[in-house]
């Protein structure tokens, strides 16, 4: 058979219109719709547990692929933002913990500073950044369950929703972001 040069010439010419007229199924365009809506915060969330941009990524990726086979498997669509949310919460957490075997991880304050958009006058840069600090050791003082509160909440979610995701009784949740954000009032002094 003689060499071809192009897509068009190639032997099998359903083959290359298949793949230029391949449409995304129903599934796959909900998966991307999703993506669209909730990369960001997932992302701004895997990366509240100290795990690098790389690593957090990584998290979301296998989020929406663990979605793309859950409405595959036409599991519940019940609340998909709680789920998504919940999945990268288990997945963020598997990774630090595989990090922390491996290598020393990254701390909050480093992630902070390096997702810090600073603005172009330095006295503001530097009050900000001080103000930020002593938020940031007030929230990396408080135990686990209320950072885990805080952060969901930070991300939009119902205290239903965090409740779900973190498997506490609402009351609870409610107690810890109360506590929490009073903590934080008090230490920001405005």
């Amino acid at each position: 058979m003689p060499p071809t040069d192009s897509i068009n010439e190639l032997p099998f010419p359903n083959v290359a219109e298949a793949a230029h007229s391949a449409k995304p199924s129903e599934i796959e365009r909900e998966v991307i719709e999703l993506f669209d809506q909730f990369r960001d915060p997932l992302l701004r969330y895997a990366l509240s547990f100290g795990i690098s941009v790389h690593d957090a990524e990584e998290v979301i990726q296998e989020v929406f692929l663990s979605l793309f086979r859950h409405l595959q498997l036409r599991r519940s669509r019940k609340n998909l933002r709680g789920w998504l949310f919940r999945v990268a919460h288990n997945l963020a957490l598997k990774q630090l913990y595989a990090n922390q075997r491996s290598y020393k991880t990254t701390s909050d304050r480093a992630i902070a500073e390096e997702h810090f958009d600073p603005t172009p006058n330095p006295e503001e840069q530097l009050s900000s950044a001080q103000r930020r600090h002593r938020l940031l050791a007030v929230v990396q003082a408080l135990p686990e369950a209320d950072q885990g509160c805080l952060r969901l909440r930070a991300e939009g979610l119902r205290y239903r929703e965090i409740a779900a995701v973190l498997g506490m009784s609402l009351g609870a949740v409610s107690i810890s972001l109360t506590r929490s954000l009073g903590r934080l009032i008090r230490a920001d002094g405005r």
